[in-house]
């Protein structure tokens, strides 16, 4: 299968081939762990995701890298301002982070490597590239020299102003050019620092994730992915001194930026202010809802992001009472089809993927074949369209509940009225709808609501789900 992809180096769409036949290479920018992540970060951890299955039903071998970055100027004014070591709140965090989107059906990576156990790499990274002339030191700092770099400026395609403007860099006087950039600072006795050729120091944010990469992947990789807003300057200059410590190689042949969450007001960002986390908002719905209303959308794409996730919700429930009604009682999940032939999944479902990962026109393939197993003439048709329609789910993360735990929640709080309970609740109102005692089965019905249990009377008979 051909998958096309948007290169923002090239600025289009591109056929998407490996270096090294048969294996791929891919990195996702991962969050810097000093508070809660908000729903915005998960937009490329949810997109990624997807990618990396669809890579996987091609090639043999993918490995998958996403890094944490555990060291940074916002942990460290993080710690100051609660008391609490940078390594207390990169460990509480990063696992918080882990735990949030798994609950959004994200598999973990290949490798997740963290900036602080990286340090005599990313130490011989800037020896390389002062070597190189590439860097130089000015008192007590390492700076990547960016006139040193004919490319430089390519990926993100901005002009000298922009440049200087979205770098927000300091112009120091010991800066030989105002655009040179920190590789390595000095760090005060309250800052957490390392020892260098240069003295006791930390590394600077861009030349962690060359570093990691060059550890792991190798000096080039197929894919590098992250938000737009981290193009420039964080993927621009992490481009640059990776080329130049590469000899002038380009160190990324394709680089994917997703679009931004906005909340009306721009993008949502914690230094603004207008965020909700994904751990608010597990509070109150189903993490397979969230990463619905997220794949909802391209992931190039701006997504307006509110906490109404009743289409979401609605659409799911859909899906899953399309597995309802075509119960075969086998109980299986999307999880079945982890490890199927690529001709086990839907080709409508596929075809859109590979166009660009689009997972709104994936989606809607799903729905189709939700409509053609309900429609479905014969066991046989509908088995084949069922198995279909969860090896879909498969491949964009979700209907991975059984039937019964999506609309009964087994499993749910211990004060939660218990299956059978509401079982037995319904053959009492049936039995006096059957006596035309309405007012007796209406109090049924409303005392189910109050417990939080939703009543759908159909041909079928009455099904029932928690809300």
């Amino acid at each position: 299968m051909d998958i096309t992809l948007h290169n923002t180096q090239s600025g289009k769409r591109e056929r998407f081939e490996p270096l090294v036949p048969g294996e791929v290479s891919i990195y996702l920018c991962g969050p810097t762990v000093y508070d809660f992540a908000h729903i915005g970060n998960a937009v490329p951890a949810v997109a990624f995701d997807v990618l990396v299955r669809l890579l996987r039903l091609e090639y043999p071998k993918v490995t998958f890298v996403r890094n944490i970055t555990d060291v940074d100027d916002k942990i460290n004014a993080a710690g100051i301002a609660t008391g609490r070591p940078i390594r207390e709140l990169g460990e509480r965090y990063a696992k918080e982070y882990q735990d949030d989107i798994a609950a959004l059906g994200v598999i973990p990576p290949d490798v997740e490597p963290r900036a602080t156990g990286h340090i005599p790499e990313i130490v011989d990274m800037i020896e390389t590239l002062i070597a190189g002339g590439h860097a130089y030191e000015a008192e007590g700092h390492v700076l990547f020299h960016v006139p040193s770099d004919p490319d430089y400026g390519t990926l993100a395609k901005r002009s000298l102003e922009d440049m200087l403007d979205g770098a927000r860099v300091e112009v120091a006087p010991y800066k030989r050019d105002p655009k040179d950039f920190v590789l390595w600072k000095p760090s005060t006795p309250e800052l957490p620092g390392w020892e260098s050729p240069w003295g006791r120091g930390r590394p600077g944010w861009h030349i962690e994730c060359s570093a990691m990469i060059r550890k792991h992947l190798g000096p080039v990789i197929d894919i590098h992915g992250g938000g737009s807003d981290l193009t420039f300057p964080h993927h621009e200059n992490e481009s640059a001194q990776s080329r130049c410590v590469n000899g002038g190689t380009p160190s990324v042949r394709y680089w994917l930026h997703n679009g931004m969450l906005t909340m009306g007001t721009g993008k949502m960002s914690k230094s603004v202010g207008n965020i909700v986390t994904i751990r608010e908002l597990l509070s109150r719905h189903d993490g397979e809802v969230l990463r619905y209303a997220l794949l909802s959308g391209h992931y190039r794409a701006q997504l307006m992001w509110n906490e109404s996730l009743a289409q979401a919700q609605s659409s799911l429930d859909t899906l899953y009472q399309a597995l309802r009604d075509t119960d075969d009682g086998s109980n299986e999940t999307a999880a079945s089809y982890a490890n199927a032939d690529t001709d086990a999944f839907p080709s409508d479902v596929v075809v859109a993927l590979c166009n660009d990962l689009n997972t709104p026109q994936a989606l809607a393939a799903m729905h189709a074949l939700a409509s053609q197993a309900r429609r479905a003439d014969s066991p046989e048709s509908v088995r084949a369209l069922r198995a279909k329609l969860l090896a879909g789910g498969w491949l964009l993360g979700i209907l991975t509940k059984p039937v019964a735990v999506y609309f009964h929640g087994v499993g749910e709080s211990a004060d939660a009225m218990a299956p059978d309970v509401v079982e037995a609740r319904i053959e009492e109102r049936n039995a006096a709808r059957e006596a035309k005692d309405f007012a007796r089965a209406d109090a049924i019905r409303d005392e189910l609501a109050a417990g939080g249990i939703q009543l759908e009377d159909g041909r079928a008979g009455t099904r029932w789900r928690r809300v």
